[in-house]
């Protein structure tokens, strides 16, 4: 088909149209011209391997590739340098790393594309410790080999590697060949230090680059990074910044980051205005973005809105589905998390790890023991998931939940991997609801060794021991967090009302309305009281009297954050309330009668799940 185009003994128009063809996308056309080329009998040069060779590492076509190589090395091409540059590159895109490997190895004198392709191989095959390593051998024996490209490769491999040392040391080596003003390095860059926690690095990194040379992924890769860790506040300040420069326009991985920092923050209304954006933009086809809207909506309390924009999606992958049944499972609705999991298998997506997490947890939310067991026995016998740490968490925290704790302990017994403090986490905390001591104390052990500075662990077991009535042991906990310079970490809750975000302390004094909200809980207190209502107070501190322990109870988050939400919105209207650790019994039982005192839905979402409370119920079934 490319004959009549070209003429017969012209190598260098094959290669040009080879070339272009690969550039654009269009790889299995390139490798039919690469094809009608050689039945030309012509001889295809230096040139014409790499273009080739890039259309089979694009199609990751080991059969086509080895081919090409064997051609290559027929026409002693093999060992050029950038002939072999580029089976370096397509060999590590297929799979076979160690074949990559084993071909640089044979290079006498490589260059910068030689250690570029893999270095950036080790990335791709997700052994970036193996990177750092290569590059270091490439400083030692050629320092001077050293361009943008090659940077951005070892950064990368920064990034997941996750050590300020390496990222520093990289940092250094970048500021000395002078590429610190470069775009595609200082992305990178910002990006590796986001990864090993140093976020005020990685901002001082982005405030650093010249803003003239900003690109889309530069404010991008920001605003996903502050989104990622969960400071929401700062991810939309640099999206306000963004919009504000007029520079650079925002697209769709721009709006899918603002989204993630939405469902992160349950910022409902901005999520909202983001969605609009999506539709003005005609971007709702885009399964990335449609994908973050089914998950904002989730994470904010709005469920059947999630359900709706993922019903309207016309293309699903994988996080699309998994996204949908992880929503329906944190709200409770494991029916209907199930239901959506049958589809999928049912659409021809396959389930992935992260799905049978979702799964699993659904199951786990709502006491599903029989059909929890059923999949995990079956995630890798027919789909070939091997159960890792969140799959047995998920299963130790079903069966913890539903009451077999010596079958959850069992099952930590007999895991293929190490148990981890997800695990033991797991088992405490359903020791915890069930008020087993001795398990109690067999999982906090493991969690003191694994995570010696979590405090929240001597909290639980202290919890434990409170309503066993076990105060000495109480009080040897609190010396014991004393004493290691351990602080309980402070509880607190957000409601966001007219677009605006309001964040409430335990005994929260510094809320304009405070005395109001005081007086609002007092009024609601008395009605609660008439319905039965007494505090929940075996776990408060046990050197206090009855009544402090109800004064203690009476000015958690929670209850503040709700109150203030029932005087500051319109009679009828859904209140949300987002709470960073685990809503409380006492809380629990408090904010299903106010529902019922005030006709109101009112919506939790604490560390573990949503809670739906309306007309004096939950829709936990209060079993969480």
């Amino acid at each position: 088909m490319f004959g009549k185009y070209v003429e017969k003994s012209s190598v260098h128009s094959w290669n040009t149209i080879i070339a272009d063809l690969a550039r654009s996308g269009d790889s299995s056309e390139a490798l039919s011209a690469f094809s009608s080329m050689r039945k030309l009998s012509l001889h295809p040069n230096r040139a014409t391997f790499p273009c080739a060779l890039k259309a089979c590492a694009a199609l990751s076509d080991l059969r086509a590739g080895a081919q090409t190589h064997q051609q290559a090395f027929a026409f002693g091409l093999a060992h050029d340098l950038f002939v072999s540059s580029a089976l370096i590159d397509m060999y590590s895109k297929c799979g076979l790393l160690d074949h990559a490997h084993h071909l640089f190895d044979e290079i006498p004198h490589p260059n910068v594309v030689s250690w570029t392709a893999i270095i950036a191989g080790y990335v791709l095959n997700r052994r970036p410790r193996g990177a750092v390593r290569v590059f270091r051998e490439m400083m030692v024996h050629d320092s001077g080999a050293v361009d943008a490209v090659l940077l951005g490769a070892v950064l990368a491999a920064c990034s997941r590697v996750g050590r300020r040392s390496v990222t520093e040391g990289v940092h250094c080596l970048v500021v000395k060949k002078g590429f610190e003003g470069s775009v595609g390095v200082g992305n990178t860059l910002m990006d590796a230090y986001a990864k090993c926690g140093e976020m005020g690095v990685a901002r001082k990194v982005f405030d650093g680059m010249d803003e003239s040379d900003f690109d889309s992924y530069s404010w991008n890769s920001m605003i996903a990074v502050y989104a990622q860790i969960g400071l929401s506040d700062e991810a939309f300040c640099v999206f306000g910044d963004m919009v504000k420069s007029g520079k650079v326009r925002y697209n769709g991985v721009t709006l899918s980051a603002v989204l993630l920092a939405c469902a992160n923050s349950g910022a409902l209304q901005l999520g909202k205005c983001i969605h609009d954006q999506v539709i003005k933009m005609d971007l709702e086809d885009n399964v990335f973005v449609g994908t973050s809207i089914v998950d904002m909506y989730c994470k904010c309390g709005r469920v059947e809105m999630a359900r709706t924009a993922f019903d309207r999606m016309k293309e699903k992958n994988v996080k699309t589905w998994t996204a949908m049944i992880a929503g329906y499972g944190m709200h409770g609705r494991a029916k209907e998390a199930m239901e959506v999991f049958y589809e999928m298998i049912r659409s021809g997506v396959k389930p992935n790890y992260i799905t049978f997490v979702s799964v699993l947890a659904a199951c786990s939310h709502a006491g599903m023991l029989k059909e929890g067991w059923h999949w995990f026995n079956r995630m890798k016998s027919e789909f070939n998931v091997e159960p890792g740490i969140e799959h047995y968490s998920c299963m130790v925290d079903l069966l913890g939940r539903a009451g077999y704790l010596n079958d959850a302990y069992n099952l930590i017994q007999e895991m293929n991997v190490k148990p981890d403090f997800i695990i033991w986490g797991s088992l405490l905390g359903a020791c915890r609801i069930h008020k087993n001591v001795e398990l109690g104390e067999i999982s906090a052990r493991n969690l003191f060794e694994l995570d010696p500075s979590n405090c929240g662990y001597y909290v639980l077991l202290s919890n434990i021991y409170a309503d066993a009535g076990r105060w000495d042991e109480v009080e040897r906990m609190r010396l014991l967090m004393k004493s290691r310079g351990l602080l309980k970490t402070p509880g607190f809750s957000i409601v966001e009302l007219k677009g605006r975000i309001h964040v409430f302390l335990v005994g929260d004094k510094e809320h304009p309305q405070h005395e109001k909200i005081y007086e609002y809980l007092d009024k609601l207190n008395v009605k609660l009281q008439e319905l039965g209502y007494m505090p929940n107070v075996t776990s408060v501190l046990h050197d206090v009297d009855e009544e402090e322990k109800g004064m203690v109870l009476r000015v958690h988050s929670e209850k503040l954050a709700v109150a203030f939400g029932i005087m500051n919105s319109v009679p009828g209207s859904i209140i949300h309330i987002i709470k960073n650790l685990r809503i409380c019994g006492d809380c629990h039982i408090a904010i299903k009668l106010i529902s019922k005192v005030v006709n109101r839905e009112i919506v939790v979402r604490d560390s573990k799940r949503f809670h739906h409370f309306k007309d004096g119920l939950c829709s936990c079934g209060d079993y969480w």
